[in-house]
């Protein structure tokens, strides 16, 4: 009995030490890595050279400190380089020619909802869609599929009230209106007529700054967050973005400096968006999450001002120059990036929706509609495939371009061309077109066939007023 009892005993403790067993490995496997949350500060008319380690009359240390921490693509562009297009080619990961937006949006007060706008000063008199159509997919409703939360926060420009970000995707938004920029960066912000919801008239008074206004709301979002998904904060300013008004304590210092009025007004904006994005980094800090967080910080278009040693820049007749259309990108990625280093592989912001998409899923994106590649494989040191960029926009003469490598074709309605080697020619002054190199022909190939696929046809013809970007 006693034997019997023993070895029932034996058997006992065998079947616990498997039981045990079995379960131990699927504890680890129940431990998924929690999915990082993401930052993205899309800064409005940021111009490439408008920062402090590339021109130090900047002061921006806090945006060089996050340089030092991530990956920097020194050569970065945005398909159609103006307001609103640059917005529609972020959310959707295409290029917003394909949707029909090839200049920014002008609403009509008395038409709101007028499908398309006109330019005045357009050779070819092409209609540009004024909203982004509801049935887009953006990242944000692809995001929420992957269990993230979306806040968006400041500059929309897509369309009034019917178009808001909570109609695409967005769980929540703070500072949206219809405007492309305000009336003044001091309160009031808004033309009554621009802001009808009246979104940054509460809670604020005079003397208050908008860009100040705008990151205390991301910096309450990020405090006050408490639910277990992880989110996306949008904060998409609208500095630096005209009327050029410096923040009072600090443009006193870029005058003492002898910059002229208002130059020294843009140097105090740029700096008032590092302190904000100071702030939105020891936010993070404070709650606990910044080593589980990314921050991508990108320029909408080129700067307003001086943007050399790039030639062109937002206005003149030359925004697809690199002034205008090359801008300030990078990544930050705890764990992933390697920290201060650079990619030199030109890419674009349609390229920001697939990465997104393979974070959050942890999956290749496999979505047909968008035309951006992941840099995931760039961030973690690796490369991404050979391939040409594409630009279009329809104000004046100067309307396409191409990038391959280090080559760059743009395009004239007028016919006319110009070619450079952005490698040994960063400012564009030695035009190559007419010496028989085989790139030419090549670009101008791809060029034409992109144009037939990617370009909408029209016919119709309307002239409207002409209004800022």
């Amino acid at each position: 009995m006693r034997n019997n009892k023993q070895i029932l005993g034996a058997l006992l403790a065998i079947a616990l030490l498997s039981f045990s067993s079995c379960k131990e490995p699927k504890k680890k496997q129940e431990q998924k890595p929690k999915k990082p949350n993401i930052v993205l500060l899309f800064v409005d008319d940021y111009g490439w050279a408008d920062i402090g380690y590339r021109n130090d009359s900047f002061k921006t240390p806090n945006l060089n400190k996050l340089k030092t921490e991530s990956l920097e693509f020194q050569k970065a562009y945005i398909p159609t380089p103006t307001c609103s297009p640059s917005r529609y080619s972020l959310l959707t990961g295409k290029e917003a020619v394909r949707g029909e937006m090839v200049r920014h949006i002008k609403i009509d007060p008395d038409n709101p909802d007028a499908k398309y706008s006109f330019w005045p000063k357009d050779p070819a008199q092409m209609p540009s869609i004024n909203y982004m159509p509801l049935q887009e997919i953006t990242y944000a409703e692809r995001l929420k599929e992957f269990g993230y939360y979306n806040m968006f926060i400041g500059k929309w420009h897509l369309g009034h009230k019917k178009h808001y970000p909570t109609k695409q995707g967005f769980d929540k938004s703070y500072g949206v209106t219809d405007a492309g920029h305000p009336k003044s960066y001091y309160y009031p912000f808004f033309k009554p007529q621009d802001d009808p919801n009246g979104f940054l008239q509460s809670g604020v008074q005079e003397g208050d700054y908008l860009t100040s206004v705008l990151t205390d709301g991301a910096v309450d979002f990020i405090k006050d967050y408490n639910k277990e998904e992880p989110f996306m904060l949008s904060f998409w300013y609208y500095s630096v973005h005209t009327p050029t008004i410096g923040r009072k304590d600090l443009l006193e210092k870029y005058k003492k400096a002898d910059i002229e009025e208002k130059y020294a007004n843009h140097h105090a904006m740029v700096e008032a968006v590092d302190q904000s994005v100071g702030r939105v980094r020891k936010a993070l800090e404070e709650k606990g999450i910044a080593d589980n967080t990314i921050i991508i910080v990108l320029s909408d278009q080129g700067g307003m001002y001086k943007n050399g040693p790039l030639r062109g820049g937002k206005k003149g007749g030359d925004t697809l120059g690199e002034g205008g259309a090359r801008v300030p990108f990078m990544i930050y990625y705890p764990g992933v990036t390697k920290p201060n280093s650079v990619s030199k592989v030109p890419v674009q912001s349609i390229d920001i929706y697939p990465t997104l998409i393979e974070i959050a899923s942890g999956k290749i994106c496999e979505d047909k509609q968008i035309n951006g590649v992941s840099l995931l494989p760039i961030l973690k040191g690796n490369t991404i495939q050979k391939r040409n960029l594409y630009f279009f926009r329809s104000y004046e003469d100067q309307y396409a371009a191409v990038i391959s490598d280090h080559w760059k074709l743009i395009k004239y309605r007028s016919g006319k061309f110009q070619l450079y080697n952005l490698e040994k020619d960063i400012s564009e002054t030695k035009n190559l077109i007419g010496q028989g190199l085989p790139i030419e022909n090549q670009l101008k190939t791809d060029l034409a066939s992109w144009e037939e696929e990617a370009v909408p046809k029209y016919k119709m013809k309307k002239n409207n007023d002409n209004n800022e970007s």
